[in-house]
């Protein structure tokens, strides 16, 4: 099967003057084949966006008829930034018929045919300026920091297996963290720089921090880690706000203990409503993206709570989620 290579068609401009124009519903007819449209009412429709490295008439085909129980569409046609990042994104409007099994049909849909997939009735504007909260560990980083100090005391897989129940909401986040730092004591502090400058960051965040700061966001990092590593990202990414855990320290040694207040999930999502009004950002521009359960209250709060390569319930609870691609994919998921 050929592959459903839109983005050489248009131009970025000439494709981003095509979604303004259009509106939901229309067909795009450019010699390629997309669904005829089947929804009802375009101007109440959600929105349905698909994302992948390159996409088939095949998986779109096979798409279509997963979701045909679940929802009503329209036509596909690119997304304004299609082509940008070399993958291939279409958007589509859609009505959703049966909302109880939309989720489950989503997640079926996306594992089987490798896309990241989203139905959407909330969409911040790119270009409006807006608020992104993001966790740090599995979320801005591919690496739980926690996890690695651990491995330097010798007790990675005690502690990793203690992250991994919390992140999957199976322990209380507060007193999981106060368990796995006492694990840390007696860690030299310089050893901590053996973490930090390797440190990986997760695919796609430079350029989703880029194009949000060149159209006025504002970007924090909420985390339950630690200020030694959300400090210095701040620094390397160019973020307005950092908030996480001090290691208590006596002699440059960690002492097994978090000085002052954990940063847990009910402070995480008070972040977001302080920085919103801080920054006088409306409720509707902001995000929360996390990966662990203990970012579910901050997703909450935001307009548009994102999973990112996020364990099951996360995905179940968000109101988007981010399964395969690189950060960046955010940017498809704002109007």
């Amino acid at each position: 099967m050929s592959e459903l290579s839109v983005s050489n068609l248009h131009s970025r401009a000439e494709l981003t003057q095509l979604f303004k124009q259009n509106a939901y519903g229309v067909r795009y007819a450019a010699g390629k084949w997309f669904a005829e449209s089947t929804a009802q009412n375009p101007k109440d429709s959600a929105v349905l966006t698909v994302i992948a490295p390159a996409m088939t008439l095949h998986q779109l085909a096979q798409l279509t008829s997963l979701l045909a129980p679940v929802l009503s569409m329209g036509a596909f046609y690119p997304h304004p930034l299609n082509g940008t990042f070399h993958e291939t994104a279409l958007v589509c409007p859609v009505r959703v018929c049966q909302a109880a099994e939309l989720k489950d049909r989503l997640e079926a849909a996306a594992n089987a045919l490798r896309l990241d997939i989203a139905v959407q009735t909330k969409q911040p504007a790119l270009d409006v300026g807006g608020l992104l909260v993001m966790d740090m560990d599995s979320t801005v980083i591919e690496i739980e920091c926690i996890d690695e100090i651990a491995k330097l005391a010798g007790l990675g897989d005690k502690v990793a297996k203690v992250t991994a129940q919390a992140m999957r909401g199976e322990l209380a986040f507060s007193e999981s963290l106060i368990s796995r730092v006492a694990c840390l004591e007696g860690v030299p502090v310089a050893q901590l720089a053996q973490i930090r400058d390797s440190i990986p960051l997760m695919p796609g965040v430079v350029p989703l921090i880029e194009t949000l700061k060149s159209h006025g966001w504002k970007i924090a990092i909420a985390s339950g880690g630690f200020t030694y590593f959300a400090d210095h990202l701040k620094a390397r990414l160019g973020l307005d706000a950092a908030f996480s855990n001090t290691l208590a320290t006596e002699d440059e040694i960690l002492t097994g203990k978090v000085l002052g207040s954990i940063v847990d999930a009910r402070i995480k999502a008070q972040t977001v409503s302080d920085l919103a009004e801080k920054w006088a950002i409306p409720n509707g521009q902001t995000i929360a993206m996390g990966d662990g359960a203990n970012d579910l209250l901050m997703m909450e709060k935001a307009a548009l709570g994102v999973a990112c390569h996020a364990k099951p319930v996360v995905r179940e609870k968000a109101d988007v989620a981010i399964r395969f691609g690189g950060l960046h994919r955010l940017l498809y998921l704002l109007r």
